[in-house]
């Protein structure tokens, strides 16, 4: 897998990477805790509990306001892959899939381990995060197959009849990816999904969220960011559920004010990857800002940290992370964290060049992210 020659790298652009990078991790988890306090409730039952607005601010879950579900916890690994990439590209070795496999095995740990094993050698700085060792509702198909150490492919993946969105939702950070070019991002990410989840629904929803995310980091607007995630699905055998659920959300937005309703008709009902995909979308295009378009996210019968950690990602990519709610963030479990990996992210792939070469690296960056 080739990528693009690297790109020169001005302050304000580098600013502005950080910022969008920031945004999407940030915001992916922010709606990932929001959601997280009305799964399990349909929409009637959160109106009963909430008011007639349904949930409107975030409310506790897993013992505390502001809690994230595995949805964010892989994230977080998926990003870390993604940096230890690039630093073990020095090497010779380059295969992404395998750097990204081996940090979501790292996250696997976590699910069932009491704490941080030292005796863990290629654990870098995440895995010995303590507040990661908890078990949020992880999928179950991620949970399978995650559980040896072989590699799922496109050939032969991990549940061949996985449709739902455990691959998804961590596949937003494959999106920022900004120096790759689009048809790679999606690759990537539909590699990675294989490595649990089969179904074509699945593995090209998350090629379609990452080439989406793309889009939008570089600076483009969701409209046209989804157009080239349609263009890059257009040729992949079974495309058709995924490519009509993201027509589908395009449409709606000219089909009348945003409501619950319109959001559970996309999709957001069923834990199924394509209408998840869908119905962030939509929440994204219409809401007036990322406060309006979370709480649109959540107020369904579906899995409702699903739908807010997709939209989050994707308005924090859009708008950065200024525009992510203050109080919101203030509560945020692990915000220390996702910040210090949003930030070493964007570091590694603005001014990698200074941190690691072929023949000299910082120790202190190897220590995070060994080469392994």
């Amino acid at each position: 897998m080739a990528t693009t020659a690297a790109a020169v790298w001005g302050r304000a652009e580098q600013q502005d990477f950080r910022a969008r990078v920031r945004g999407c991790l940030l915001g992916g988890a922010v709606g990932d805790a929001l959601g997280a306090g009305a799964d399990g409730l349909t929409l009637a039952a959160t109106r009963e509990a909430h008011g007639p607005d349904g949930l409107t601010e975030p409310v506790p879950a897993y013992g505390r306001r502001g809690a994230v579900t595995a949805a964010t916890q892989m994230s977080l690994f998926t990003v870390d892959g993604l940096i230890r990439a690039q630093v073990r590209r020095d090497t010779g070795a380059w295969h992404p899939p395998t750097d990204v496999h081996r940090a979501h095995l790292r996250w696997a740990a976590t699910q069932h381990d009491w704490g941080p094993d030292e005796r863990r050698k290629d654990n870098g700085w995440l895995a010995r995060e303590e507040w990661l060792y908890a078990r949020r509702n992880p999928p179950r198909a991620c949970l399978t197959g995650l559980g040896d150490e072989h590699l799922g492919t496109l050939d032969k993946p991990k549940n061949p009849q996985a449709a739902d969105s455990g691959a998804l939702v961590r596949s937003a950070p494959f999106g920022l990816l900004v120096g790759w070019e689009p048809q790679l991002v999606c690759q990537l990410a539909v590699e990675c999904a294989a490595q649990t989840h089969g179904a074509p629904e699945a593995t090209l929803a998350a090629g379609a969220l990452a080439v989406t995310v793309h889009g939008l980091a570089r600076g483009g607007s969701v409209e046209a960011a989804v157009a080239t995630a349609v263009r890059q699905l257009a040729e992949r055998p079974g495309h058709e559920p995924v490519t009509e659920a993201l027509t589908g959300a395009l449409g709606a937005v000219r089909e009348g004010a945003p409501d619950a309703e319109r959001v559970a008709a996309l999709g957001a009902d069923e834990d199924r990857a394509e209408g998840q995909l869908a119905a962030a979308v939509y929440c994204a295009l219409v809401g007036e800002d990322v406060r309006h378009g979370l709480r649109l996210a959540v107020n369904h019968d579906g899995p409702s940290s699903v739908t807010g950690a997709l939209t989050g990602a994707l308005l924090g990519a859009l708008h950065g992370e200024t525009a992510l709610p203050p109080a919101w963030l203030a509560e945020l479990e692990g915000r220390g964290t996702v910040l210090e990996l949003a930030d070493d992210f964007s570091m590694e792939m603005t001014q990698g060049a200074a941190l690691h070469t072929p023949t000299e690296a910082s120790p202190g960056w190897l220590a995070r992210y060994p080469r392994g």
